[in-house]
């Protein structure tokens, strides 16, 4: 994988999903997990290939002739690279800023405030 994360677009993340959920697939197994309208073929081909290059996801066999892939990161891993990235775009790097943001937007409640503060006390000992 490259050096620095790579952002996923709504279609990367959406098939990253999917392999975390059901993997590893063939893309037309893939396919067969989306609700109708499905994407077309080409499209989720595309994807996954996109997906590899940016090093999330990996050949990792075959199934009646057709490749299977695998997510390469898990769920939490990605949230966290992500999460590091809007922060640093957005936030200049200001965890606080982000948070702050977060409370101004009522993203986050009283109670799960009070549980973050628990967990940074909980890591100082």
């Amino acid at each position: 994988m490259r050096s620095k994360p790579q952002r996923l677009t709504e279609k990367e993340t959406e098939v990253m999903e999917r392999l975390w959920a059901d993997g590893p697939l063939t893309v037309r197994q893939l396919l067969s997990t989306y609700p109708d309208p499905k994407p077309h073929f080409n499209t989720v081909a595309t994807t996954v290939r996109i997906l590899i290059d940016k090093g999330y996801v990996a050949h990792v066999g075959e199934n009646g002739g057709a490749y299977l892939y695998a997510a390469t990161v898990n769920s939490d891993s990605l949230g966290r690279r992500s999460l590091a990235s809007v922060v640093k775009s957005y936030f200049h790097n200001n965890y606080r800023s982000a948070v702050a943001s977060l409370v101004e937007e009522e993203k986050i409640t009283l109670e799960e405030l009070h549980e973050l503060i628990a967990m940074v006390e909980r890591k100082k000992q």
